[in-house]
């Protein structure tokens, strides 16, 4: 094809038509900004001008941002960094971390012993809060698990101060301890708030020393999430204050403040992911619960709990429907010491606790923190459900001895039951025509492992007795009280009888 061919071609007149709207297209758009740009652009700046922030909105903020100010400065300076040490000695191994005495034997200039073992010393730190003053001794309030097993405690103060401190006394049962230290300088004291006052939605702050000194009189905020939490690690018997507000360890022992400036928690511990770090579910000891506990500890060094003498348990759906309880709320008594206040009292497994000095009981956690806050020597009232009946006992609270807490060998029965669903009976493999109550649980040293029951046995009668659900089961053991125990079951594909305890 020559080139007239070519230029008097389809395609090349297409080409030149395509080619030709798109410089028509660039040049109108070109045109166009060029035209409209400047009054974009004054659009936009006369719309900005319109758009000030309003003054009285303005000054709202203005004031909660000082009101924040204030909270932090007031409070801060009775905050404390609460440092600790703990030394270990472990035995050496022959090798004691040095070439020469592993390979040439110890050398003549050590002295005797000193091979056998080595010192190692371990340092953490927490916060606290400057609580009382007496006579130059400033008293600390911080969290038990921040101090125990600590051998050396400092205190450092705002102004990068730091003191030697003794432990004046530790409560383990609600995580929290007393430290002093003796000062000539003037500290502020924090001011204790009111935490039955506090409502979910309130404004927290949080103050304290998140992962050590690199961070040390930190100040976050947040709401109050919810109150009443319970679940806390290491059998903490308080019910928690629930906050967004930033916590991380090291603002264990640290101060949670409300918007006047009053501590109304103890932070104490976090709800995390794997990775350890705040993800908005921080925890306060309620500062109301710390009360008596640093008047006793002040006054004694120690603190008192009160007894009730049971053993208890939140029950789930089924099981409650069982025991007719499904409109209720409290906490079922499933095993009892024997000799205990409530034993001597008339209480008997099977009862169900709904009111202590006529306030509701919403649970097992509530009731084990309301009785060991009641002090030893105090005569209560303890509202019970047995059989359909509702009755009432007046109980004198007992000092709580661990060693008498943790004595097996006088809880009664010491075997735990719950009813037979189809879902039990499948994950047992047992047919859906079996029978019985199944054995969740014995402890060791009581009644029921003596007679040799066995979690997973299924219980037909009690006493010569049968039973055939929860209500008849703790009937029947109410009954035979404090005489004589034997078993009626199922194991395997046997049905036994167990030998007979006699009290």
């Amino acid at each position: 094809m020559n080139l007239m061919q070519k230029l008097s071609s389809r395609n090349f007149f297409i080409f030149n038509l395509v080619l030709i709207g798109v410089i028509f297209g660039f040049s109108l758009a070109f045109l166009s900004f060029s035209c409209t740009t400047p009054r974009n652009v004054a659009r936009a700046q006369e719309s900005m001008s319109k758009m000030a922030i309003p003054q009285d909105a303005l000054a709202a903020a203005e004031g909660l941002q000082t009101v924040f100010s204030a909270v932090s400065n007031n409070v801060l300076p009775s905050v404390v960094e609460v440092k600790t040490v703990s030394v270990q000695r472990r035995q050496n191994q022959g090798f004691n971390g040095i070439p020469w005495d592993f390979f040439f034997g110890p050398r003549g200039d050590r002295n005797e012993g000193q091979d056998q073992d080595r010192e190692f010393r371990s340092r953490s730190m927490g916060s606290g809060i400057i609580i009382r003053h007496n006579n130059g001794t400033y008293y600390v309030l911080t969290n038990n698990h921040v101090v125990e097993g600590a051998n050396e405690v400092l205190i450092g103060t705002l102004d990068g101060k730091e003191y030697p401190s003794e432990l004046v006394g530790r409560d383990s049962r609600r995580d929290l301890a007393i430290v002093s230290f003796k000062s000539t300088d003037s500290f502020p004291l924090a001011e204790l708030g009111d935490s039955d006052t506090v409502k979910v939605g309130d404004w927290a702050i949080a103050m304290g020393n998140p992962l050590g000194a690199q961070f040390a009189f930190s100040v976050t905020m947040g709401i109050v999430s919810a109150v009443g939490r319970t679940g806390g690690p290491g059998g903490n018997i308080n019910d928690f204050i629930q906050t967004d507000a930033s916590i991380n360890q090291g603002n264990s022992g640290g101060p949670l403040v409300n918007i006047r400036g009053e501590v109304i928690g103890i932070n104490t511990w976090i709800a995390s992911n794997q990775g350890g770090g705040s993800v908005g579910l921080g925890f306060a000891i309620p500062i109301n619960n710390t009360k008596r506990t640093i008047d006793e500890i002040i006054a004694s060094g120690s603190v008192s709990d009160g007894w009730l003498g049971v053993s208890l348990s939140d029950l789930d759906r089924e099981t409650m429907q069982a025991m007719g309880l499904s409109e209720r709320r409290g906490s079922m008594v499933v095993q009892l010491f024997l000799g205990s206040p409530a034993e001597k009292a008339g209480i008997r497994p099977g009862d169900f606790i709904t009111h202590l000095n006529g306030r509701e009981v919403r649970g097992t956690s509530q009731l084990v923190q309301m009785v060991g806050d009641i002090r030893p020597g105090e005569q209560v009232n303890f509202r019970v459900f047995r059989d359909g009946r509702t009755l009432d006992f007046n109980i004198t609270i007992e000092t709580r001895m661990d060693t008498i807490a943790s004595d097996n060998s006088r809880l009664w029965p010491g075997v735990s039951v719950i009813p037979l669903t189809d879902e039990l009976r499948t994950s047992s493999g047992l047919d859906s025509d079996a029978r019985g109550l199944f054995v969740a649980q014995v402890l060791p040293g009581t009644p029921g492992a003596i007679i040799r029951m066995e979690r997973g046995d299924r219980i037909i009668s009690v006493n010569g007795t049968e039973v055939n659900d929860l209500a008849a089961f703790y009937r029947v053991l109410r009954e035979g009280y404090g005489t004589e125990l034997w078993f009626g079951f199922i194991r395997g594909e046997s049905t036994l009888e167990s030998p007979r305890f006699r009290h």
